[in-house]
């Protein structure tokens, strides 16, 4: 996606070669800011400490927002997986 290496020397970003299990998948594509967030604060509520949280969306925003939602709330971005029309990323829940 276009904006991948600008935003990523803005943020520290782990970038996945491949998929890795995830607990829970949520499809926010088509969703922008502040939906991204909302949802996924929303959907971490629905797992236990310790799961992963995959979110798939095509909004380049969150490249920046995730990774520092994450830091924010004390949750683990374990990192994003840049494919040709989504990113999926990764989040384990650190605490309820």
């Amino acid at each position: 996606m276009a904006a991948v290496s600008r935003v990523a020397a803005e943020v520290s970003l782990k970038f996945l070669d491949k998929p890795i299990k995830a607990d829970k998948t949520t499809d926010i594509i088509y969703m922008m800011c502040p939906m991204h967030l909302l949802t996924l604060k929303q959907k971490l509520k629905e797992i236990k400490v310790g799961d992963v949280l995959a979110i798939l969306t095509d909004y380049d925003g969150a490249l920046e927002d995730i990774p520092i939602w994450c830091e924010n709330t004390g949750n683990e971005f374990i990192g994003v997986l840049d494919a040709s029309d989504h990113y999926t990323f990764y989040v384990r829940k650190l605490k309820d």
